[in-house]
């Protein structure tokens, strides 16, 4: 069960990296990118971001890629972040493939 404190920074985490991935995504036409989920450590050590990618094919391609420039995804995060944090988590990326999974589940509906 997550602590008061862990949701507030996972929802501030949550915000803050939205708002570089919109404005790096700007660059690459036809992508978006949207945190879905932020999951954070009991010692806020880690942070866990999950990402929606559109278009999905694309998806392991753009979260390899945001984990190779990790650190400086990092890097922002604590410019952004410096007088709300003393501490910028260790970030780690993961794609948010709920949307393919609801997909699927109708599709498998539909031809029943």
């Amino acid at each position: 069960m997550d602590s008061t404190r862990q949701n507030k920074v996972a929802r501030l985490i949550q915000k803050e990296l939205s708002e570089i991935f919109v404005a790096d995504a700007r660059h690459m036409h036809g992508v978006l990118i949207s945190v879905s989920q932020c999951r954070i450590s009991p010692d806020m050590s880690v942070c866990r971001v999950y990402l929606s990618v559109f278009p999905s094919e694309r998806a392991e391609e753009i979260v390899n890629n945001i984990s190779a420039n990790q650190k400086q995804v990092r890097f922002e995060l604590g410019n952004r972040m410096r007088h709300q944090l003393r501490i910028i988590p260790e970030l780690k990326f993961f794609i948010d493939d709920s949307l393919d999974y609801a997909k699927h589940i109708d599709e498998l509906l539909d031809k029943v």
